[in-house]
């Protein structure tokens, strides 16, 4: 057996936790299976043709699901002001205009993604690569804590509230495409999604509780594009003898995914970048130093 139902659930709960948690759902793929001694699951996430490659698509859909299911009604809206602005040509509302900078945001890394996200994940999935790289993130939510707490004291009259109006009004939209091309650099291994659109939202000018809920709306379509678009995998030769640990692994990564970004939604209302940027930076020197240890690095 590739991938045993105990991988699968833990990995499923990994990646749930890890999608949205500014610490790299990708690097956390990559290292943990090296800590625990799955080499069988290692090996296989450089190769041209992996199982456990096709086994994280179900997880991804998963996990876009369950943000669709969040933010139902804030998706209701986006979409409705979709066609609302079509049939009118114009853009009036929070709403419509909140839809088409999630759209241009979401152009660089799907286009990115289409054409590199195989080569750069086969090349730099490997647990050195992927410590150094978490380490570079921790790096920039530390950047962006700082800058946050800096425009937090000079702005004193910034509002807490988090609303549609507020995004659309602070991103214009040759902002929303620099951090969709900052998007990009999710697709290395270490470096969040998340937490690199979550800085650049504060750059751009918006509260944490503001720019982790843009952040978590763009990644819903890259996300859930990605899986589905490579969903057909799992239905060939790569998903021979995983189809049930699959469907374990994505409902448990589902559920923790929801249960995720509950917690985020409001964890962003008052907190900051800084603990998980710690983070990132103790887990990117434990990697490193077991790697020594092991005589693997």
């Amino acid at each position: 057996m590739v991938i045993t139902y105990f991988q699968a659930i833990f990995i499923g709960l990994l990646q749930g936790i890890t999608e949205l948690f500014p610490i790299s759902s990708l690097g956390h793929s990559v290292i943990v299976p090296y800590i625990l001694g799955w080499h069988n699951i290692v090996n296989s996430q450089t190769k041209t043709e992996s199982f456990f490659l096709a086994f994280l698509v179900a997880l991804h859909v998963a996990t876009a699901t369950a943000l669709i299911i969040f933010y139902r009604k804030e998706w209701i809206k986006l979409i409705t002001g979709f066609f609302t602005s079509i049939k009118k040509r114009s853009i009036t509302t929070s709403h419509e205009k909140l839809i088409w900078l999630i759209i241009i945001a979401t152009i660089p890394a799907g286009l990115t993604g289409l054409l590199l996200e195989h080569a750069l994940r086969t090349q730099f999935s490997r647990p050195l690569y992927a410590a150094i790289f978490l380490a570079v993130n921790g790096c920039i939510l530390l950047f962006g804590d700082r800058y946050a707490k800096k425009r937090a004291k000079r702005d004193k009259d910034f509002s807490l509230d988090s609303t549609a109006a507020h995004t659309a009004e602070a991103i214009s939209p040759k902002r929303a495409g620099i951090i969709g091309l900052a998007q990009t650099f999710a697709l290395l291994s270490g470096i969040s999604r998340s937490g690199i659109t979550i800085v650049s939202g504060l750059l751009s000018g918006l509260e944490y509780q503001d720019s982790a809920r843009f952040s978590f709306l763009l990644a819903t379509p890259i996300i859930m594009g990605a899986g589905i678009y490579k969903l057909p995998d799992l239905f060939g030769p790569l998903g021979n003898g995983i189809r049930g640990q699959v469907l374990v692994g994505a409902i448990v990564a589902g559920i923790a995914a929801y249960i995720s970004v509950r917690f985020l939604d409001k964890y962003f209302k008052g907190k900051t970048l800084r603990p998980f940027g710690i983070y990132c930076l103790g887990m990117s020197t434990f990697v490193l130093s077991l790697g020594l240890i092991r005589g693997h690095f």
